[in-house]
């Protein structure tokens, strides 16, 4: 696929997620939910690897570095995004979880040495003012308690953690470990992580066989994160961990049209102005430079 196919799958996948992982919450503890999702990601992709015969023999370093970005881009994330959610709107979560755009600017430049680009750090923020101005009527609504410091406090500590996980795979893309065995092991290992957390926890291991829960998490597992992030993390090895992840700021968007659909959600001056921010960014980060004339 090209980058402009990649980033609108990503984009338009994880962008009906925040509707879908709404139907996981109930019965079913978010650490367990968590788990679910991502073993059987994890097994379907090991299935795939070992149908096409594809390498699954690394050293112990190697599968080191694949149970870190499992334990924060597939653990530690998801755990407090399910949580946040259960707490607050998802408007407050996508609006925290667009600072991933700064936050991946400044880490490629941190621990790779990647240059400041103005016209990133300029369509960064276009994008996070246009998702704040999007979910201004939301924000506005919130009332101070308690359980919003709790919730925008998962929400914070998850996008850290989805950052350092963006890092990580472009780290581990670096070394030479291809996106399919890279995810294949991140989500088995981030599922193993989660699971055992749950039951140190002292969490119950219930499942919920209702409908809603089985054809959400069918959903999240096959696009949400097999498909989903074999298309991310591919454009990240493309382009980087910096322009990779305006994602986070695009992603809002599809969540708005889908909350429009299917919660009612009523639009205002602000959303209009907000989505043009977006577009604006994305054009900003996503656009060709100009190549240079020659005579």
């Amino acid at each position: 696929m090209s980058n402009l196919g990649l980033y609108l799958a990503a984009v338009l996948i994880w962008g009906s997620t925040w509707l879908a992982i709404t139907f996981q919450l109930g019965r079913v503890p978010p650490e367990m939910s968590v788990a679910y999702r991502f073993a059987l990601a994890g097994f379907i992709l090991l299935a795939w690897c070992v149908v096409r015969g594809l390498r699954l023999a690394y050293s112990w370093r190697e599968h080191a570095a694949m149970a870190a970005q499992g334990a924060l881009l597939f653990g530690l994330n998801y755990v407090c995004v399910y949580r946040a959610e259960g707490l607050i709107a998802s408007g407050l979560v996508a609006v925290t979880f667009s600072l991933i755009v700064f936050l991946n600017i400044f880490g490629t430049r941190l621990f790779f040495a990647t240059p400041l680009k103005p016209v990133t750090l300029a369509g960064a923020a276009c994008g996070v003012a246009g998702v704040v101005l999007i979910f201004l009527p939301e924000i506005s609504q919130a009332s101070g308690t308690g359980r919003e410091a709790l919730g925008l406090g998962y929400a914070l500590v998850g996008v850290v953690s989805a950052s350092l996980g963006n890092l990580l795979a472009a780290r581990n893309q670096r070394k030479g470990i291809p996106v399919v065995q890279l995810n294949t092991f991140g989500m088995l290992y981030g599922a193993a992580l989660v699971g055992i957390f749950a039951l140190v926890d002292g969490q119950p291991v219930v499942f919920d066989t209702s409908a809603p829960y089985l054809l959400s998490l069918g959903y999240l597992a096959v696009f949400g994160s097999i498909l989903a992030f074999g298309a991310y993390l591919t454009l990240l090895g493309r382009i980087g961990a910096d322009r990779a992840g305006y994602t986070g700021a695009a992603i809002p968007l599809v969540a708005l049209l889908m909350s429009t659909c299917f919660e009612g959600l009523r639009w205002h001056a602000a959303t209009v102005l907000g989505i043009v921010l977006c577009l604006a960014g994305n054009f900003l980060v996503l656009r060709r430079p100009a190549k240079p004339k020659t005579s």
